[in-house]
């Protein structure tokens, strides 16, 4: 229990200081900024995915099954990324019916949340367990506010665009994965 608390405790530190700005790196597993840039994995060194499985926020349990691709985006209300990218996100899902979308809510309040949710009408659940974060730490975790992972058909995690998406960069890695 204490482990997870740690876990937990040491995500969200992270989260947080990826939507302040720090340095850069190479290598998908310490800190990136949140500057919109692409990792895709090789299909020989993919991870499974975690759970998908949480309340959402209008109240509902979801469980995303694993199979297909899954667009899985991390954001809050309160960041200005997230609020641009949004209007994107939600014309892709449309524009992708095939691929299942999904928001993870992190270190934010419900109403502010909800009032994001209905401003932006995003069409896709959003999971109010951010305690999900921690099951991405060994292969693509959510290094900065927002952060988009793409799942594979397997459900395995094939890339990840840490920032505010744009159109070009999320759909040329949903394509990339979908043809496989």
């Amino acid at each position: 229990m204490l482990r997870r608390a740690f876990l937990i405790s040491l995500s969200a530190a992270l989260l947080l200081t990826g939507c302040s700005g720090g340095g850069n790196s190479t290598n998908p597993q310490s800190f990136v900024s949140g500057n919109g840039s692409v990792t895709f994995i090789e299909k020989s060194k993919r991870e499974s995915a975690p759970a998908l499985s949480a309340m959402t926020l209008t109240g509902v349990k979801y469980s995303y099954a694993g199979k297909g691709v899954a667009v899985v985006n991390v954001w809050a209300s309160w960041c200005a990324p997230c609020r641009a990218e949004a209007p994107t996100l939600a014309a892709l899902s449309k524009k992708y019916p095939e691929v299942s979308f999904i928001g993870i809510l992190t270190r934010d309040n419900p109403a502010s949340a909800e009032a994001f949710n209905r401003k932006f009408a995003l069409p896709y659940p959003t999971l109010i367990d951010d305690s999900v974060l921690i099951g991405f730490r060994n292969s693509l975790p959510a290094n900065a506010i927002p952060s988009t992972v793409v799942l594979d058909k397997n459900g395995k995690v094939a890339g990840r665009i840490s920032g505010a998406i744009t159109v070009a960069t999320l759909s040329s890695l949903i394509e990339k994965v979908s043809a496989e």
